[in-house]
């Protein structure tokens, strides 16, 4: 049997096509639900499709022909993959981090994905890891603020305001707007000093987020997923890792794995194609 899953947490919209094997047959971008179907779809029958997407997503998906839909929270979606053919795979207690444009996680407890008594599990932006207050924190949360994407890209270009010189400004063709933190990592792996710090920072602030998810659900491992993660794995894992263990006890942290995700953008489109499939199999 075949499934569809659909990422709606972000653009472009994410379409993923797999078997019950866990192969993925097809993965694209579009720029709308239909367009990211229809790369995926044809020629192929799907019977059955799964979409991640934020509560407040009062939008409905553009899926036709397709008779059961599963819908399920992006962190739910993101844990089932992880869990199912990615770094967690196998495990029954696992915790995905996703850092891209938004910061959430999803919740592994005995198997099954775990949303909480309001649907809220899972909102790891608001960790407070930071006493300062700042209009940002209460806008994004705390956590999202200085790790997501943009949060990032913006404590560098903070550092440039504030006379520190930076060779990414000059990759960024002179825009601050312009920076990214695909930018601030290569500005890293090249040497640049006010990157790497930004970088360490950030590696800091994931290892605290990470070491306060598994001291409270005591996990097999931590997937570090999402954009943030596929393009920074090779400057920031081992960092993410040394913080962690500075924060836990040195027995929990031999039980611990943290790892980054090599499952791709399509990630979350996989985990809702898992988990349609999932509910097609349960008992009724």
């Amino acid at each position: 049997m075949l499934s569809l899953g659909l990422d709606r947490s972000h653009r472009p919209v994410r379409a993923a096509v797999v078997n019950e094997g866990g192969e993925v047959l097809a993965r694209a971008a579009g720029a709308d639900d239909a367009e990211a179907i229809g790369l995926v779809t044809q020629p192929r029958a799907v019977k059955i499709a799964g979409i991640a997407m934020f509560q407040d997503d009062k939008a409905k998906a553009a899926i036709s022909g397709v008779g059961t839909v599963t819908r399920c929270t992006p962190g739910a979606a993101a844990i089932a993959a992880e869990s199912w053919i990615g770094a967690a795979r196998g495990a029954r207690h696992a915790i995905c981090l996703w850092v891209g444009d938004h910061v959430f996680a999803g919740l592994l407890l005995d198997g099954r994905p775990w949303s909480g008594a309001h649907g809220r599990a899972g909102a790891a932006g608001w960790l407070a890891l930071n006493p300062v207050e700042r209009q940002d924190y209460r806008k994004r949360g705390s956590l999202a603020a200085e790790i997501s994407a943009k949060g990032i890209a913006r404590r560098l270009s903070w550092r440039i305001q504030a006379g520190d010189a930076s060779a990414v400004l000059d990759r960024a063709g002179g825009s601050l707007d312009a920076i990214t933190a695909e930018l601030v990592f290569d500005g890293a792996r090249a040497g640049d000093g006010v990157a790497i710090s930004v970088t360490r920072d950030t590696a800091k602030y994931i290892g605290m987020a990470a070491a306060t998810l598994a001291a409270t659900l005591d996990p097999e491992v931590i997937v570090i997923a999402g954009s943030v993660a596929s393009t920074s794995a090779d400057v920031m894992l081992e960092l993410v890792r040394q913080e962690c263990m500075r924060r836990l006890p040195p027995d929990a942290m031999a039980d611990l794995r943290v790892e980054f995700s090599t499952l791709g953008p399509e990630a979350i489109a996989i985990g809702a194609a898992r988990l349609a499939l999932l509910a097609k199999s349960a008992p009724q």
